[in-house]
């Protein structure tokens, strides 16, 4: 029986070779490295005294410098357990989780076509780095030379030029004989029936190219040189060859940087990787555009046991650090963890290189933070703790969290750990001494003329009354009007792209209508209504959309409608996502007062958290009292009804 390459690739990406080996042999403990997936012991093909066999995890490979015996995870189990070949693979493949397909003629045949894409990338790759070269590449050039990226760092990193052609590497390729069903398997030209002529996918953009663990390049990302266009970063579609969720940028160069430091740096994007990487951090790799998802988890834990994420400050970075946090909570083994570094705030990694320096980078990275800080600060800033109840819930919460961890030994470690924060943040909130027993306050005495109200409440009570009106169903709201803005208004896409972009989502449903909002608008240079909301159909989101809808009309804002001006629609659009920032803002600043307060209930702390509440009820209301608004959709001016 023939397996296809892929599949044995899979499976040696989820099980190292010290698993399989370790099961015969008795690591020694002076030479092993475990940290480092550097493993010694005596050969378990012929008898010998001292360690001459080696595994190393990085590669997925032994090899005994005495026999010379060499394989991978099936030749190991074929050569010393004597299994056959297809018996090796299924029994690995079901310890990885992964089902075995029935392989036809037909999947054999489709695994040639996939060998072949590798090459007609390569292919791809020499004609942009070619490109970048010429007159047409001027500008990518200067580009690349405004962001410090040397002659150098693009011959290192493989950096090119996709020209302003719609042709230019559709041409090319046919002339090496490539057709365009193999360009658009690539995802290189955009083809299909409703196109009388396939055209190439990138245009004018710096082509940054993605490889795989050995090296082959399986995909590209391009910024765009034009601020005219929808999408400032393009990424490759999904393809036979590649899937965004499996792959880390640069993972190819950064995992033998990683073996010598032990370490493993998580940025967000292309640039900054090469920016950590010119600054002397080889070691830092990106997703490609998205969360962290569990098969880059896996290939982070590979490299080293505890990798580090490195997040802006601001509030985006803060959300992507939870769903870090989420996806990597179940996974937790002894001995392997994440840390968090945090920049400040509104600066990525380039930005604080190229204001202070790689001093200052190396400064936020030994500074990062253990998971369990980053659980407890979120559980701090995510809970109300005023009164007995909620102090109860916020202790359920955490403990909920913990319990989604899936190794006993961890989750117990995890749940000794937060009693003790629990006990010091609850042993000190201020008490009465006279009253402890009861809780009960003592009325305060009135000054000559003063009103009982104007009396400060104690501390306790007066955060219970700032706390009575969460902003979290205000933040919702606004969110479900920006997105139904854009499904309605569909043109207004490419007008705010880096506000849809960036837009922080606070569930799940409108953050994957975002998404799929941004891919169709990416792919189609013009779109409608009626062709989005087909496009969306067809994805599957006809319950998300018939529910977001019936949201909408419960909302009652007339200026998101179809039927609204795209004026009054580009209007009310613009005033939503300010309050949207603003509120964003006041939220993360409301969260770290919190903070203080519990640490340290003074009266300052509480008229600072007080006031931010007020700041942030001050932020609902009415989207859009601008003059003029809703005279183009035939309304009365300046109504809102």
């Amino acid at each position: 029986m023939r397996f296809p390459p892929s599949l044995l690739e899979q499976v040696r990406a989820r099980i190292n070779i010290s698993t399989v080996v370790g099961r015969r042999v008795q690591w020694d403990r002076r030479k092993t490295q475990a940290a480092k997936g550097d493993y010694w012991a005596c050969c378990p093909f012929h008898h010998e005294k001292s360690p001459s066999f080696h595994a190393d995890d990085r590669q997925g490979r032994y090899y005994c410098f005495g026999c010379k015996a060499s394989g991978d995870i099936f030749t190991f189990l074929v050569e010393k357990d004597g299994v056959p070949f297809p018996e090796a693979v299924e029994r690995l493949a079901s310890e990885a989780g992964i089902p075995l397909p029935k392989v036809s003629e037909d999947d054999m045949r489709r695994e040639e076509q996939r060998a072949s894409l590798f090459d007609v990338m390569q292919l791809a790759q020499d004609f942009f780095v070619a490109e970048l070269q010429t007159s047409r590449g001027a500008k990518a050039r200067g580009y690349l030379a405004d962001r410090d990226l040397t002659p150098v760092i693009q011959t290192t990193f493989g950096l090119g030029y996709s020209p302003d052609d719609r042709s230019a590497l559709r041409s090319y390729l046919a002339a090496k004989n490539i057709t365009v069903e193999q360009m658009a398997e690539a995802g290189l030209v955009i083809a299909g029936p409703d196109i009388p002529v396939a055209y190439d996918r990138f245009r004018d953009r710096v082509m940054f190219p993605i490889r795989d663990a050995r090296g082959r390049v399986i995909a590209f990302g391009g910024r765009a040189l034009s601020k005219d266009v929808p999408a400032k970063y393009l990424n490759s579609p999904e393809t036979p060859i590649f899937s965004k969720g499996s792959v880390l940028y640069n993972f190819d160069k950064a995992r033998t940087a990683a073996h010598q430091t032990s370490r493993l740096i998580i940025v967000e994007g292309y640039v900054d990787v090469i920016a950590m990487h010119r600054s002397g951090f080889p070691e830092a790799v990106a997703p490609l555009g998205t969360a962290l998802t569990e098969n880059q988890l896996a290939l982070l834990w590979k490299t080293v046991p505890e990798p580090i994420l490195c997040f802006d400050g601001d509030a985006a970075g803060m959300k992507a650090a939870y769903r870090a946090l989420d996806l990597a909570l179940p996974e937790l083994t002894a001995g392997h963890s994440l840390s968090f570094a945090f920049l400040p705030d509104g600066q990525d990694p380039d930005d604080l290189l190229r204001s202070e320096g790689a001093e200052a980078v190396a400064t936020v990275i030994a500074k990062s933070e253990p998971m369990a800080n980053v659980l407890w600060r979120r559980a701090l800033g995510e809970n109300d703790r005023s009164t007995p109840e909620r102090k109860a819930l916020f202790e359920k919460d955490l403990r909920q969290t913990i319990a989604t961890i899936g190794d006993e030994i961890v989750r117990r470690h995890y749940l000794d750990d937060m009693k003790a924060r629990l006990a010091n943040l609850f042993q000190s909130a201020p008490q009465n001494r006279t009253f402890r027993s009861t809780g009960y306050q003592p009325r305060p005495r009135l000054k000559p003329g003063q009103k009982p109200w104007e009396v400060a409440q104690p501390a306790s009570e007066s955060l219970r009354a700032a706390a009575r009106t969460s902003p979290a169903k205000h933040h919702e709201r606004r969110t479900q009007l920006i997105v139904m803005a854009a499904l309605n208004h569909p043109e207004l896409v490419h007008e705010f792209w880096d506000e849809y972009s960036g837009l922080e989502t606070p569930n799940q449903l409108l953050d994957t209508l975002r998404s799929n909002l941004l891919d169709a608008a990416a792919s189609q240079e013009s779109l409608d209504r009626a062709a989005l909301r087909n496009h969306l159909l067809h994805k599957g989101f006809g319950a998300e959309l018939d529910q977001l809808e019936q949201q909408a009309k419960r909302l009652n804002e007339w200026f998101i409608g179809p039927e609204a001006a795209i004026e009054d629609a580009r209007t009310g659009l613009r005033q939503m996502i300010a309050l949207h920032r603003k509120t964003v803002t006041l939220e993360r600043d409301l969260r770290q007062a919190e903070n203080a307060f519990a640490m340290d209930p003074s009266e300052d702390n509480l008229g600072t958290l007080v006031a931010l509440r007020h700041q942030l009820d001050s932020a609902v209301g009415s989207e859009a009292l601008v003059p003029g608004f809703g005279a183009a959709s035939g309304r009365p001016v300046g109504t809102d009804s």
